[in-house]
């Protein structure tokens, strides 16, 4: 399986972006990791790539509970851009509530709901999603 060329991790808690990253260098997951700490850093961030013709994150880690933009508000704002559908995103939450997992699956973007915390079996999972 390859590797990630460049991840991205939309999350507010520190511990889980230092476990998170931390588990990525040791799984040798990704080159590297762009980090953002709500949907709106993200989602202003992201536009900013497009509009520069920048080199995209292939995954984004997206938490759903975060300050000033949440998770489902950056899965609504970003359909209001053209990303390429080569961007998979992974809602990675503390949250077990199925009403959450359903609502995950109206997303099309959507690629898997990972439940807090991620382990080195998840980032394998991604791989493997990526390497189909």
């Amino acid at each position: 399986m390859n590797k990630i060329n460049i991840a991205c991790i939309i999350d507010d808690d520190p511990i889980f972006i230092f476990g998170t990253k931390k588990i990525m260098q040791i799984a040798n997951f990704c080159n590297s990791v762009h980090v953002f700490n709500n949907g709106a850093e993200a989602f202003s961030a992201l536009k900013g790539f497009i509009e520069n013709n920048e080199e995209l994150p292939e995954i984004i880690l997206l938490d759903l509970n975060m300050p000033i933009m949440d998770g489902w508000q950056f899965l609504d704002k970003i359909t209001t851009i053209s990303i390429p559908s080569s961007i998979s995103i992974y809602i990675v939450t503390s949250s077990i509530n199925p009403i959450d997992v359903e609502k995950s699956k109206q997303y099309t973007n959507v690629t898997r709901y990972i439940v807090k915390p991620i382990s080195a079996a998840d980032l394998k999972l991604i791989l493997e999603d990526r390497a189909c």
